[in-house]
């Protein structure tokens, strides 16, 4: 039977991107082998020069080259056809659903190892066997891989499984129904089975989308499913005997050897698939049979959670949810309920948590080590026993329309159950640090237009152009390193959240400098035409003296870099750049966009070149720049995935923007008005006067105030990402600090205190959210990532706790056990802990009983 294939198409130059329209595979071929696309294609990627655009240009060749790939045709992926030929998620026809997807590699150096690896997999024995279904070069000569979706296994958690066994970062806007791919010419396709875009046979069709509706899914993956994820073996190196995606029919061919033309698939044997494979190894977790749990083990687990110290927190959230139940039942809730009772509380309380296999395993490992009955229960256990056991009574005899939540909470215990526990997602990261109601006077004005909710990342984004304005000015940090002010801020956030909220503040605060930056700038000009004119000539004049320009271009090159840090005397380079990609001009070779980042932070750096050349440039230079840019969450991550522990992070300061709630009113600006310019004109003089060495003792005290609350918290939570970052956060916060005070005419003011202290946590909780968990997984390749912020230990802990909990903690946090000693040792020191026994040497901690000194629960 002949294979039918089915491509959702908008075959039209510069078509309508809410169009598509059902045609067979060969519209897609006519498509791509016409001229007019590899025309575009070679344009796009700089290979042909573009009609009317000056190729000395960079940024009208950038603009006009985003432009032609907006122009390009495109196809839909996921689906073969959308109601009414309109490209909307609610119009993707679920029988038309084509069970592939397309995985984007967008770092092009490692586009050519990611070919490699996606053929690797696709001759591999684990589930990616035979998945490999198409692999094009895009537009930009990046990769897209297509591939077959595992049975069962929906769009996102594909993309996400095939990008942890690829080694690229998963993008979630890949996963979207109806994603559009901008079609390239035939000569970028490298290989295609015959079954991409194809049709399934009818029994490999219900056979997939019975899997999704035994998840609870629709026919097409939709919805929310039973158990949070699949349990698939991803591990491209198994040799288990796992399933491959060859299904009866399927075809899905072994990719091409490299370096094989596009060619028909070649044939292979399609074997049936054994659908047993792919149910959930763990069982079946949901809790239909488990039943209800107690009223009074719902109390009562809440009161533990009280107890264990997590009131008001979000137990359920990943990376911190098993710490968070072994520190429920360590507190007693196991003491007071079977481990059966238990499981159907948790089902309860921590829904996504109890849907995965570990939650199970911990709750019965934790049973059969401690699940000692014959023990007495200790004086809190018998309490929250009691207390919950009266509560129970009270609300079950009354009405059952009457909230439990207020019912409780009436009787005055800490149970909120009015809001369910759902799946955790990034949501369920704590919020930002809340911005001091009391600004300094400088950091008031200048976030005096801002709306609300972009005040937090204005006040982060003003100092590296305030900054800028300082010559020949530094200040001595408490390691008694002398600092100039090095700063540069990163803003994350999604697409649409408001990033260039920054823009206007930056633009007054620049305004001196761009006013003198235009002069040098005529200058520097006339100067050219001047040389271009005398070709030749013996009588051509010098390049001018003093072309002091210090706002830079973003597309600007190593050299030219190099040249204008020379002629900018000692002072600062300054630029603010819309996407963070736009520093891969100074790239050079070796990705030195990342070097300059590192020595524009460290004081006494030298950085150059030289060349031979008469006309090239010779310089070595101490780099002095400061920088603003903007990117999304994902592109960041993105970027700086390559030198996690290089430097990079830790010298710049990150901000973000909160999501808004959809339906949201528009933030409202102020205007900015020659007022705003004359209120800010007194603190940009006084940085324009600033020479020397200044001494700043307020900020001095506040830098080392702040070094020993990093510390604290560092030994507390034993997060050594945390305590690394910490280090030149706190440079950057000091730095902060003493340009508030020489805008201020070298005066203090009380205001600045909390506002920095503020600024070094918002910093450190961007760079420990957005970068964290990479870091970690850098640090130490073998260790698993979590998704949990730094959180304090002892906090965890019982007010009285053995050596076994600590070590039960420590592992539950992914740390060993090897450090436990050393880290009760260090707390006994600083007289945060005590040992209960008078015998407390060393010798014997293992088997101490401990009492908190700080963090009690009792006093909370």
């Amino acid at each position: 039977m002949e294979t039918v294939h089915v491509v959702a198409i908008n075959p039209y130059r510069k078509g309508n991107k809410g169009k598509v329209f059902s045609y067979n595979i060969d519209t897609y071929d006519k498509v791509i082998g016409s001229e007019e696309i590899k025309k575009m294609i070679q344009q796009i990627r700089g290979e042909l020069p573009i009609d009317g655009v000056d190729l000395n240009d960079a940024q009208a060749v950038k603009k006009a080259q985003e432009r032609l790939k907006s122009e390009l045709p495109f196809f839909c992926p996921h689906y073969g056809m959308f109601k009414n030929n309109v490209r909307r998620q609610e119009n993707a026809l679920p029988e038309s659903f084509l069970f592939q997807t397309i995985i984007d590699v967008d770092d092009k150096e490692y586009v050519e190892k990611a070919i490699e690896k996606a053929r690797e997999l696709n001759c591999s024995s684990g589930i990616w066997n035979g998945s490999l279904l198409h692999l094009c070069y895009s537009a930009r000569k990046k990769l897209h891989i297509g591939i077959r979706m595992p049975i069962g296994m929906t769009i996102e958690e594909t993309q996400k499984a095939y990008c942890e066994a690829l080694g690229v970062p998963y993008d979630e806007s890949c996963i979207t129904p109806e994603r559009m791919i901008f079609l390239t010419d035939k000569d970028s396709e490298i290989y295609r089975s015959k079954m991409w875009c194809a049709v399934l046979p009818e029994s490999e069709i219900q056979a997939r989308r019975q899997a999704f509706l035994d998840r609870g899914l629709t026919v097409d993956g939709k919805g929310d499913a039973k158990v949070n994820s699949l349990q698939f073996t991803v591990n491209s190196n198994s040799n288990d005997k796992v399933q491959n995606n060859r299904l009866s029919g399927n075809h899905g061919d072994y990719a091409a050897p490299a370096g094989t033309a596009v060619q028909p698939a070649q044939s292979g044997n399609s074997n049936h698939a054994d659908d047993s494979h792919f149910g959930n190894p763990g069982g079946n977790y949901g809790t239909d049979e488990l039943g209800e749990a107690s009223e009074k083990n719902l109390i009562a687990f809440d009161l533990f959670q009280e107890s264990a110290g997590l009131k008001g927190m979000t137990i359920d959230s990943v990376g911190s949810r098993h710490s968070s139940l072994l520190a429920i039942m360590s507190a007693g809730a196991s003491r007071v309920m079977s481990e059966e009772e238990l499981m159907k509380v948790v089902a309860e309380k921590m829904p996504s948590y109890y849907q995965e296999p570990d939650c199970h395993q911990l709750i019965h490992d934790f049973y059969a080590k401690y699940g000692d009955s014959s023990k007495p229960f200790s004086r809190d256990v018998i309490r929250i026993n009691a207390t919950a056991e009266q509560a129970s009574r009270q609300v079950n005899s009354l009405q059952s329309t009457v909230n439990r939540a207020e019912q409780v909470n009436s009787l005055q215990f800490t149970v909120n159950r009015a809001v369910p526990n759902v799946q955790s997602t990034e949501e369920d990261y704590p919020d930002p640090p809340v911005m001091p109601e009391k600004l300094p006077k400088l950091v008031e004005l200048l976030i005096s237009r801002t709306p609300e909710i972009y005040k937090p990342a204005v006040a982060h984004a003003i100092f590296p152009p305030l900054a800028t304005h300082l010559w020949q000015t530094s200040f001595r940090y408490i390691d008694n390193v002398v600092h100039e002010a090095t700063l540069s801020t990163c803003l994350l956030a999604g697409t649409g959240a408001g990033k260039s909220s920054v823009d206007k503040p930056i633009r007054y605060i620049m305004e001196d400098i761009r006013k003198r930056d235009a002069e040098n700038l005529k200058r520097e000009k006339e100067w050219k035409e001047e040389v271009t004119r005398k070709g030749a000539n013996k009588d051509k004049r010098k390049r001018p003296d003093n072309l002091v320009i210090q706002e830079i271009d973003a597309d600007m090159t190593s050299p030219a870099f190099v040249m204008r840090t020379a002629e900018a005397q000692g002072r600062f380079l300054y630029t603010s750049l819309n996407e963070l990609d736009q520093f891969d001009a100074l790239r050079g070779s070796g990705n030195q966009q990342f070097r300059i980042m590192c020595l524009a932070f460290d004081p006494f750096n030298l950085f150059g070149q030289q060349r031979v050349g008469v006309q090239s440039v010779t310089e070595r230079v101490t780099i002095r720049f400061n920088w603003n840019a903007s990117t999304t969450i994902q592109k960041g991550q993105r970027y700086f995935s390559k030198v996690l522990t290089d430097g990079p992070i830790s010298r710049i300061n990150f901000c973000t923007i909160p999501e808004r709630e959809i339906g949201d009113e528009m933030p409202v600006y102020g205007d900015y008005n020659d007022a705003y310019r004359e209120a800010l004109k007194p603190y940009i003089e006084n940085l324009n006067n600033a020479r020397g060495l200044i001494d700043c003792p307020e900020a001095f005290q506040l830098a080392l105030k702040l070094k020993d609350e990093n510390a604290e918290f560092s030994r507390l939570s034993q997060d050594r990402v945390y305590e690394n970052l910490s280090f030149r956060a706190n440079v950057i916060a000091y730095l902060k600090a003493c340009v508030l005070y020489v805008a201020n005419g070298c005066k203090w003011e009380p205001e600045i205190d909390e506002f920095i202290r503020w600024s070094e946590r918002y910093d450190l909780y961007c760079k420990m959210r957005f970068f964290g968990d990479a870091i970690k997984r850098a640090n130490d390749t073998g260790e698993k990532s979590s998704k949990r912020g730094p959180s304090n230990m002892l906090m965890q802990l019982p007010d009285e706790f053995t050596y076994q909990q600590v070590i039960d903690l420590r592992v539950a946090n992914g740390m060993s056990q090897k450090g436990t000693s050393k880290m009760l040792g260090n707390w006994k020191d600083r007289h945060y802990i005590r040992a209960k026994e008078n015998d407390s040497v060393p010798q014997f901690l293992s088997s101490s009983v401990f009492i908190k000194l700080k963090f009690r629960k009792e006093n909370s």
